[in-house]
């Protein structure tokens, strides 16, 4: 393939040898890919500050044999430096990265739509418009949704039944009837369900105006949703600030 270009969002970095890194990044056209940067813990580097997580980038690179050679780097949008400036953004943008690459779990598969909904969601961490958390709970809603388990906030998740429903479950991919629900379901408040509707569709009149005890309760469902189909929950979740 020798050299390609690609745009992207660094996801994460390990050292390598004395010098050099190892680099998770999601791109539009190529999927989520490991690459080398070398030389790129000198101080001299060029590109270091660059290939750090949460920059979004334009790339080029030299297909090898077991890792791509970063051979050039050009900033499109500096999301770590407003994100990493703020510990409620940066642990919500630390679950949002570490939830992508879960979810893009096969390398070298372009996911456009994931793509697509990270670089959105940095920018209105980066922009601060809205709550972390909320912009958080939305990103991973919507990122199932986009793997195909979106859950369901309205109609039954079993029967089809046109709700609002009272009952949660989990398992059973989202609000449930009286006759399907399980034993061990949820019980949220009518509130709550309708944060989490709002978040999934992007009405955020909706979610900014929903109460503490909505978000919170939002967020705990939102977790236990995503962790029943990761099968293993995410390290970064637990940090994230909530009010």
């Amino acid at each position: 393939m020798g050299l390609y270009r690609d745009e992207g969002v660094v996801l994460r970095t390990q050292k390598l040898g004395e010098a050099d890194r190892i680099v998770t990044i999601l791109t539009r056209g190529t999927g989520r890919i490991r690459a080398v940067a070398k030389g790129v813990r000198r101080t001299s580097s060029k590109f270091g500050a660059r290939l750090e997580p949460f920059m979004h980038v334009d790339l080029q690179l030299h297909t090898g044999r077991t890792f791509d050679i970063v051979t050039q780097v050009e900033t499109l949008t500096p999301f770590a430096s407003a994100v990493s400036g703020d510990y409620g953004r940066y642990t919500a943008g630390t679950a949002m990265l570490e939830a992508v690459e879960r979810l893009t779990d096969a390398e070298r598969e372009p996911s456009v739509q994931h793509y697509l909904l990270l670089v959105g969601a940095l920018r209105a961490l980066a922009a601060g418009e809205h709550d972390p958390g909320l912009v958080l709970d939305a990103f991973l809603l919507r990122a199932l949704s986009v793997a195909g388990w979106a859950p369901s906030f309205e109609a039954c998740a079993r029967c089809g039944e046109v709700g609002p429903h009272g009952a949660f479950a989990v398992a059973a991919g989202g609000s449930v009837c009286p006759d399907c629900r399980p034993v061990g379901a949820a019980s949220p408040s009518p509130a709550t369900l309708e944060l989490l509707g709002a978040l999934l569709t992007g009405d955020w009149a909706v979610a900014d105006s929903a109460d503490d005890r909505s978000r919170r309760e939002g967020h705990g469902l939102t977790a236990a949703y995503l962790n029943w189909h990761l099968e293993r929950g995410l390290r970064s979740l637990p940090l994230v600030e909530r009010v």
